[in-house]
């Protein structure tokens, strides 16, 4: 089994979460990832794993409540909440339409 990633694969998954690596922490990841993929692939080697997965060791019977309709708010109050806003709007960050490599 090898014992760390490629510099390639760590460079991807950083990429991923978007964050940036200097060149010792591409090298320090490259073995502490592959360690815990390593720890993780062990869970293919539990015995009596079957297909029957237990979601939860409970019966859900949760109850919900009834929509109801409510009081409108009145959006100049709501806006006076936000942090940016323009008119009746509260203004968000782009996030759709973002470069690749941040």
């Amino acid at each position: 089994m090898e014992e760390k990633l490629t510099r390639e694969e760590v460079l991807h998954v950083a990429n991923l979460a978007r964050i940036k690596l200097s060149e010792e922490e591409v090298e320090k990841f490259q073995v502490q990832l592959k360690k815990l993929l390593n720890d993780v692939e062990k869970i293919n080697d539990v015995v009596g794993f079957d297909d029957e997965i237990l979601i939860s060791p409970w019966e859900s019977n949760t109850t919900l409540r009834k929509d109801v309709e409510g009081e409108m708010l009145d959006p100049k109050v709501v806006v006076e909440n936000a942090p940016r806003h323009s008119g009746n709007y509260i203004s968000v960050p782009v996030v759709i339409g973002e470069s690749e490599g941040a």
